[in-house]
C-alpha cells in the first residue's frame, strides 16, 4: 500500500475536511431554499384568503356588519356583536362555520309586546291566562304562523305534509347549519320540493 508522510496526510486529511466542509454547506443552502419555498406558498395561500363579511343582528348589543378571519365560527360572530342576556342561543348550532354574505338572527327568550296601534282586524294575539282566572267561552282564535326556527317537532308536525319523520329532518338542519334566514331556505331540508314549499309558505315564518 501507500506509503505517505506526515506532511501527506495532513494534506489529505485538509481536503477531506474541505469536501466535507463543502458538501454539507450545499445541503445546508438546499434546506434554507427549501423551507423559503414551502413558506412563501404559505403565505400566498393566506394572503388569498378573504376576511368574512357576516351580518350579526337579533338579540345583541351591537347588530351590524362583521369582518372576521377565515374558518370563524358562529359563536366568534355573536361574541362581536355581544349577545344580550336574553338571548337564546339554545337553537344556534355556535360551532357552525361562517360564510361570507351570512346572516345571524339571534332569537330572544322575551317575545316583544304588540302595540295597540299594530293590532288590526284579523291580526293574531297571544294572551297569556291569568293565573287562577276560569276559562271563558269564546270564538276559536285564529291561529298564528309556525316559526321554524324556533319550533319543535310536535309543532313543526301540526303543519300539512311534515310528519315526525320530516320535522326531525328540519330540527337537524336548524342545529347543523344554523337559523333558516328566510322561508325559503325550509327548501334545503330533504324531503320539502316546490310544491310541499307552497302549501307551507303561509303558515311559516324565521321571525
Amino acid at each position: 500500500m501507500f506509503n505517505l508522510g506526515r506532511k501527506e496526510q495532513y494534506l489529505l486529511v485538509l481536503v477531506a475536511a474541505i469536501l466535507i466542509f463543502t458538501a454539507g454547506y450545499q445541503l445546508a443552502n438546499q434546506n434554507d431554499a427549501t423551507v423559503e419555498l414551502v413558506g412563501a406558498a404559505n403565505l400566498d395561500a393566506s394572503a388569498g384568503e378573504e376576511d368574512l363579511l357576516v351580518h350579526v343582528t337579533g338579540a345583541v348589543a351591537k347588530p351590524g356588519l362583521y369582518k372576521l378571519p377565515p374558518g370563524s365560527r358562529v359563536n366568534d360572530a355573536i361574541e362581536q356583536a355581544s349577545a344580550l342576556p336574553e338571548a337564546d342561543l339554545s337553537n344556534l348550532n355556535l360551532a357552525a362555520r361562517l360564510k361570507d354574505e351570512q346572516k345571524i338572527i339571534v332569537p330572544s327568550q322575551i317575545q316583544p309586546a304588540v302595540p295597540s296601534e299594530a293590532i288590526t282586524p284579523g291580526s293574531t294575539v297571544v294572551v297569556a291566562p291569568v293565573p287562577g282566572a276560569k276559562a271563558t267561552p269564546g270564538p276559536a282564535p285564529t291561529s298564528g304562523k309556525v316559526n321554524i326556527n324556533t319550533a319543535s317537532a310536535a309543532e313543526l308536525d301540526s303543519l300539512p305534509g311534515i310528519g315526525p319523520a320530516l320535522a326531525e329532518r328540519i330540527i337537524q338542519y336548524r342545529q347543523t347549519n344554523g337559523l333558516f334566514q328566510e322561508p325559503r331556505d325550509l327548501l334545503n331540508v330533504s324531503g320539502i320540493g316546490e310544491k310541499k314549499f307552497a302549501e307551507l309558505e303561509h303558515l311559516i315564518t324565521v321571525y
